[in-house]
């Protein structure tokens, strides 16, 4: 339908406090993974009662890593997405996602495409010189 236009695809960048956030949680992730692995308690080398939450991930380590990894998985894709979907034509932006608050369905796709074609070819008819 529109053989001349290039699509690409990028990740818009979170903010630098959400990649800190996205980046603590993952790294939280495979130290507390590799914790309950080793049987290690840290909490007696930082001065503090073993809480029973510890207890209870010793007895049951396939259930605590699975419920790390998915828990930090979900914080770190929750601080590390930024929900972006941008439209640009001939390095024009045309739709912005975090602008209107919504992503448009492929009809309005179509048409703002084709609104902004047409507008380009009548200024390129309109100015161009005899």
């Amino acid at each position: 339908m529109y053989p001349d236009i290039r699509i690409e695809g990028d990740n818009h960048p979170p903010t630098p406090i959400n990649r800190y956030l996205g980046n603590f949680f993952s790294y939280f992730k495979l130290l507390a993974i590799t914790l309950v692995v080793s049987g290690q308690n840290p909490f007696p080398i930082l001065g503090l009662v073993t809480p029973r939450a510890w207890i209870w991930s010793q007895e049951n380590k396939i259930f605590s890593c699975l419920m790390a990894f998915f828990l930090s998985n979900m914080l770190e894709t929750y601080f590390l997405s930024t929900g972006a979907f941008e439209i640009t034509l001939n390095d024009v932006p045309i739709w912005s996602k975090l602008q209107s608050g919504y992503v448009p369905n492929i009809q309005e796709v179509f048409q703002i495409l084709d609104n902004h074609i047409k507008m380009n070819q009548v200024d390129q008819m309109s100015f161009s010189s005899p």
